[in-house]
């Protein structure tokens, strides 16, 4: 069995701006992250656990599958 790996994106850059133009600080501090943790996500040098995951979606009331998703 070959396993391939899962390459993981997202909006949250686009939907910080799209919410009043949040700052990575700010949405940290919503979901209990430093700032480079925002910062290391939207430039997907980091996949965040399933928890943070569904912060960072309650932070822009949307569900988890339109922040996070496979292209």
């Amino acid at each position: 069995m070959i396993k391939k790996k899962i390459h993981i994106e997202n909006a949250v850059r686009k939907l910080r701006f799209n919410s009043d133009e949040m700052t990575q600080q700010g949405l940290a501090e919503l979901v209990g992250v430093s700032r480079q943790t925002i910062v290391a996500i939207e430039k997907y040098k980091y996949t965040p656990s399933l928890d943070l995951a569904f912060k960072i979606a309650l932070a822009f009331d949307r569900e988890i599958q339109e922040v996070f998703f496979i292209n």
